[in-house]
């Protein structure tokens, strides 16, 4: 796993962040994670790139039949009240791109895809959760679409071990470059 490089237009998109994610138990310390995405957007505004935050709001959403259908709503019970909010450490900052999602992938009904082109965006770097649902989504479409796909194994996590593990060493590999924080950060830098 190595990050080759970073287009001069490259976007950050970070999946999900947000307060019910903490209820839930991950294969990963969500606090890991959630500082790892945290540092990214930090220095992808430090350096004028677009910084896109979704969360989910699956509430109204047309679905399809599905052997083992998954709704928020049905788990509201467990929830805190500003679930849908994103993590006080993601907060958005001016000029990012919020973005409520009603499907497990980031461009389905969002508009993500004219933003992206209306900032000349080739390349997109991506963290969050789930690995294996809206990450994995997102990374699916964007790779469709022709973006560059760059995937940040240490600011992303599932709630299935085994799911993760075939996102990254199977699927992930297919789509895009992978690497950590770390290396994305190095990257940036000219390194």
């Amino acid at each position: 796993m190595t990050v080759t490089r970073i287009d001069p237009r490259t976007a950050l998109l970070i999946i999900d962040l947000q307060n019910a994610v903490r209820t839930f138990p991950y294969t990963d310390p969500i606090d890991e994670v959630v500082s790892n995405s945290a540092a990214l957007a930090r220095e992808f505004r430090r350096r004028g790139l677009p910084v896109v935050l979704t969360r989910a709001d699956s509430r109204g959403a047309r679905r399809g039949r599905a052997d083992a259908p998954v709704s928020l709503e049905q788990m509201k019970d467990r929830l805190p009240a500003n679930w849908s909010a994103l993590m006080e450490e993601l907060e958005p900052a001016d000029g990012d791109l919020l973005l409520v999602k009603q499907h497990w992938g980031a461009f389905t009904g969002t508009g993500l895809r004219d933003h992206l082109e209306e900032h000349g965006v080739t390349q997109v770097v991506l963290a969050g959760v789930a690995t294996a649902f809206g990450v994995e989504s997102t990374a699916r479409h964007a790779s469709e679409l022709g973006y560059d796909v760059t995937l940040v194994t240490d600011a992303m996590t599932d709630m299935d071990a085994q799911a993760q593990q075939n996102s990254i060493e199977r699927v992930f590999p297919l789509l895009g470059e992978c690497g950590t924080t770390r290396d994305v950060i190095g990257r940036l830098d000219g390194h």
